[in-house]
């Protein structure tokens, strides 16, 4: 049966009976060609959808493709380093020494070898493989968030797709990325309003004193007290009603109201509770900031989230050193501060969403925002290389075991499938069961779609 249904800006594809096909008829199906008719034939073929939620591991600053997930052991020394590839669950594909538990599970993911974009700015690049679009600011304004900014697809889901019961739509852990100065772009609802912005957690699930913020217990704060605040909400909103409202009024009072269920919720309190887990669980995703995000997030989609987003925290100012952004002793960092972390967070996530059955319905992106250069510099660091860089995709549809796109001999240029930001972030969509094409509108009304690209149905 092929169907085309409104519900809140989606679109699905499921058959043809031969009513909706008279009924497309009548708005044109006669206009389409046999290739157009295959087209959607095929379309209509693919599985779409079977993601409930997403988990976004976004390793920032750039995360070696050549010392990870795509070795070069054939090419000169200053090229593959001293790393050595070893065998992984899936025959014939090696990985990264430095990632022993990942390498068990290869059966579980996919590797996308051949992700490539041409910008080696760390904001930009940031904001086109978060939102699936090139940043069409110009420097310096480059660097910051900012309304105009296209949305986040946490955002867009949380305004697409109904929200979860009594939860956000949209996690943030720990916190944004801002190593140093501002909150980088791409990182909440731009366009579409502070409405559909993320929770933002802003603490670290590793620390005694993590607090999930207005949405942990509040000791001072009675159920009363809420719907009493609730109330006095109500009346003032009645009063505005008989006054001109501008449109960001208008896109905020859906958040406000919505922000009392939260407050009030008692699954989310459960949700954001970390310490309801065993120190067995806890330590297998490391006692780190990245591997307790992770946990989190396992957590939220668990309860019912539908997009978490967990950054790599780094700073400059000491706290976590130069992180994926290795310009310096690139594989002594790599060997001791990135990969057993990267190792144990991912692995520990992937092992619990298969045995608790939520695998297929959540899918798994871990990525960065380009990859490093083939060759080391004078300080033993790699540095920017957009020209080609790779990812790692679980669940949601995606099919585990597989590597998809190929590098040249020393990891600098795709050789086959290549795929650009827009198609990763289409095939996000098209997981969750959106079209990424599906139009949406800025605070001025003006027309935009999701995402210029093409799901990679290899992956699928």
């Amino acid at each position: 049966m092929f169907s085309i249904r409104t519900h809140q800006g989606t679109r699905h594809c499921d058959g043809l009976t031969r009513r909706e096909l008279l009924q497309v008829g009548a708005i044109g199906l006669g206009g389409l060609t046999l290739p157009g008719l295959l087209r959607l034939q095929e379309a209509c073929a693919r599985p779409a959808g079977k993601a409930r939620s997403v988990i976004v591991l976004f390793l920032n600053g750039g995360p070696s493709h050549l010392d990870m997930w795509d070795l070069k052991p054939q090419a000169p020394e200053e090229i593959r380093g001293t790393f050595r590839p070893i065998a992984t669950s899936l025959p014939g594909v090696q990985i990264s020494e430095h990632l022993p538990r990942m390498a068990r599970l290869a059966h579980h993911y996919a590797i996308l070898r051949s992700l490539n974009h041409n910008t080696p700015n760390h904001p930009a690049a940031s904001y086109w493989m978060m939102v699936g679009s090139p940043m069409q600011r110009n420097a310096p304004q480059v660097v910051t968030m900012s309304r105009e900014d296209r949305p986040h697809p946490g955002s867009a889901l949380a305004k697409l797709l109904p929200p979860p019961p009594a939860l956000p739509s949209f996690v943030m852990v720990p916190e944004a990325i801002s190593p140093v100065g501002p909150e980088r772009p791409g990182q909440h609802a731009g366009f579409l309003g502070a409405a559909y912005d993320p929770y933002r957690v802003n603490s670290d699930p590793n620390l005694p004193t993590f607090s999930p913020g207005a949405l942990g217990p509040a000791q001072d704060v009675t159920v009363r007290r809420l719907e009493d605040r609730r109330t006095l909400l109500n009346q003032l909103d009645q009063q505005a009603a008989l006054l001109e409202r501008n449109s960001t009024a208008q896109i905020l009072d859906p958040y406000y109201a919505r922000a009392f269920d939260l407050l009030s919720s008692a699954a989310a309190q459960r949700a954001f509770d970390i310490s309801a887990e065993s120190d067995q669980t806890r330590d297998r995703y490391g006692r780190h900031v990245f591997g307790q995000s992770v946990l989190l997030a396992r957590r939220l989609v668990e309860a019912g989230v539908r997009l978490v987003h967990v950054n790599w925290v780094r700073h400059d100012n000491g706290k976590g050193g130069q992180g994926y952004d290795s310009h310096r002793d690139h594989l002594e960092w790599a060997r001791t501060e990135l990969l057993p972390p990267t190792d144990a967070a991912f692995s520990a996530l992937a092992e619990d969403l298969a045995e608790r059955g939520l695998l297929e319905e959540t899918l798994v992106i871990m990525m960065g925002e380009f990859g490093r250069t083939p060759r080391f510099n004078k300080n033993g660091g790699r540095d920017h290389w957009p020209s080609c860089f790779s990812a790692v995709l679980a669940g949601g549809g995606v099919k585990g075991g597989q590597v998809y796109g190929a590098s040249d001999r020393i990891g600098a240029y795709p050789t086959s499938n290549p795929v650009t930001p827009q198609d990763l972030m289409a095939t996000l969509y098209h997981c969750v069961g959106v079209d990424p094409h599906t139009v949406i509108y800025d605070l001025q009304h003006r027309p935009y779609v999701l995402v210029e690209g093409t799901p990679v149905h290899g992956l699928l």
